[in-house]
């Protein structure tokens, strides 16, 4: 495959650069804990077979005349020193968008969500680890995907806009009602909160299942009710909407292989206007939320539209450094001010056989919000489902809330809190 040397943002990407600032960047952390310390030099050659194989980590943001675009990076990354999970400094990082480190036992990767979503960001990671352990112990892993094979050349197809399949269709924008915010004492910004949660995956499907509903809805709606027992006693509690953000991945539903960002969102939840929910109506109403909202036919109006508003010509014609402030303004008035809360859920990992033995724990952690109090992220491995609840503010009224909701559906859990 050509090398590529510029590349257009993918239509989920612009608003990331455009929000961007010196106290806020839109970040997320992804790490594998192995069962030994890591040793870093192998890990510097794992990295730079990995960057190879996922050339798209290999470009850096650059500013155009109309748009910002992706620009193809002739230097090797480099393991760095493990740092918390706040803003990016994208010269200091060397240009890349990316940052990977050792940290005891664990391999550390955050990523500025320019680059990738959760999916893209996961098979980087994965890759990074199987590679790291082939050289390191010798095991052999079976690719396929998550993991890549390192000596493989890159596919066109990963680096695509899958976006692109959406140019020319007819789109409608979605109507939602201004979101309840938790709110608390705001952290410094370079402060970010966490509650990691244990729970045992056995436990939550047999839960779930009884139920007749997923895992992921069943968290969802016991956010929400999370966020009714929080409303119940704010004494500032002017909206009613109680929202979950959801994002959805689309390559499940419309297919594609690219190793960019490709994920839409649904909003889960209930509003409390006319008086509180029990949990079993809320489920009720998130289960069916999530399935309706999910649907091929529900998803292609709303993303069709944001890629007919990113191909008008007014807009196009628009120089740069007036589309920032235009498209951060929207993404505020459109983004965080709809949900209250967001929960994402990048499914079971199952590691080849080979791997396992040397692999403890898998995390996903969201980054600090800049509307939200916080968000969450999951990935279940190894029989458990880890749950880290990041925050901005120095209260856990929601988090603690939650975690009675399990509770109270017999879910035992483990938490502990600490600042990433």
């Amino acid at each position: 495959m050509a090398q590529q040397h510029l590349l257009r943002l993918d239509n989920a990407s612009f608003i990331y650069p455009a929000s961007q600032s010196k106290k806020y960047s839109s970040l997320y952390r992804m790490s594998v804990t192995l069962s030994e310390p890591v040793d870093a030099g192998i890990l510097q050659q794992a990295l730079e077979a990995t960057v190879r194989r996922i050339p798209t980590f290999h470009y850096t943001l650059s500013e155009g005349a109309l748009w910002w675009y992706l620009r193809f990076l002739d230097k090797t990354p480099r393991v760095l020193p493990m740092q918390p999970l706040h803003h990016f400094d994208i010269a200091g990082n060397g240009g890349f968008l990316f940052r990977v480190a050792a940290d005891d036992c664990r391999i550390v990767l955050d990523i500025f969500h320019v680059l990738t979503d959760g999916n893209g960001g996961m098979t980087f990671l994965l890759t990074l680890a199987a590679e790291y352990l082939r050289l390191r112990y010798g095991v052999m892993p079976v690719y396929g995907g998550r993991i890549l094979d390192p000596s493989e050349k890159p596919c066109a197809s990963e680096l695509a806009d899958a976006f692109d399949d959406f140019s020319g269709k007819r789109g409608a924008l979605e109507q939602n009602d201004p979101a309840y915010h938790i709110r608390g004492r705001v952290l410094g910004t370079r402060e970010l909160r966490n509650l990691r949660i244990r729970i045992p995956m056995i436990r939550a499907c047999e839960v779930a299942k009884a139920r007749q509903v997923t895992v992921t809805e069943l968290l969802s709606a016991a956010m929400v009710a999370a966020l009714q027992d929080v409303r119940s006693t704010d004494p500032f509690k002017r909206r009613s909407a109680l929202k979950v953000n959801v994002p959805v991945d689309l390559r499940r539903i419309f297919g594609g292989s690219t190793l960019r960002n490709f994920s839409s969102y649904v909003m889960l939840g209930v509003d409390v206007r006319n008086g509180e929910y029990d949990f079993d109506h809320i489920l009720e109403v998130v289960s069916a939320q999530k399935r309706l909202f999910s649907m091929q036919s529900q998803l292609e109006p709303k993303v069709a539209k944001n890629v007919e508003l990113e191909n008008n010509f007014a807009i196009n014609c628009i120089p740069r450094f007036l589309k920032k402030p235009i498209i951060d303004v929207i993404n505020k008035l459109k983004g965080d001010r709809y949900c209250s809360h967001t929960l994402s859920n990048l499914g079971k990992i199952d590691l080849p056989a080979s791997l396992r033995p040397y692999v403890r724990d898998i995390d996903f952690v969201l980054g600090r919000q800049r509307g939200n109090s916080g968000a969450s992220a999951c990935v279940g491995y190894n029989g458990e489902l880890i749950l880290n609840m990041s925050r901005r503010i120095a209260e856990r009224r929601f988090e603690d809330a939650f975690l009675e909701q399990l509770e109270q559906l017999g879910i035992p859990v483990a938490a502990e809190e600490s600042d990433i």
